[in-house]
């Protein structure tokens, strides 16, 4: 069952590796890059106002171009970076553990997609086949910029 894979120790560590890997060789071609992650696991330093933080989504996606890519950095299982956040623009240090980016996105287009949970988390899962696929399309038709994504059905 694809629950007992995802949860599984050594597969979190390929999937933590392979985006070190792909991380990395985005670095050494300089290619911006996008990478959306569950905010929850993610520090920032200094604290955001809670004006600014309350804003962000369980799944964030942050931008990495211009200083932000430049400040980035890999060490461990971590990915730094110093971003500028609401209209003052107010700097904050972004410490993102690598197994909580969940998409690393290219041009609008996911290049790597994490299936891995945290080590860290537990969670009891008792969902239907169907409420899951339920649940993942009405997250997806959430952000207005997937509407490009989604085909209108075909008139016969």
């Amino acid at each position: 069952m694809l629950f007992d894979i995802i949860k599984n120790p050594s597969f979190a560590r390929l999937m933590e590796t392979h985006v070190r890997e792909i991380l990395i060789h985005l670095f050494e071609s300089d290619q911006n890059f996008g990478i959306l992650c569950k905010i929850e696991h993610l520090t920032f330093d200094p604290l955001l106002p809670a004006d600014i933080s309350s804003e962000f989504r369980a799944m964030t996606l942050f931008f990495l171009a211009g200083y932000t890519f430049e400040s980035a950095r890999l060490e461990n299982n971590m990915l730094y970076f110093e971003a500028g956040f609401g209209q003052e623009n107010i700097g904050s240090m972004v410490s993102v553990p690598l197994l909580s980016i969940v998409q690393i996105i290219i041009d609008d287009t996911p290049a790597f997609v994490n299936l891995a949970l945290p080590r860290e988390q537990s969670i009891s899962v008792n969902i239907e086949k169907d409420e899951g696929v339920k649940n993942s399309m009405s997250s997806f038709l959430s952000n207005p910029e997937n509407q490009k994504f989604v085909k209108e059905p075909s008139k016969k």
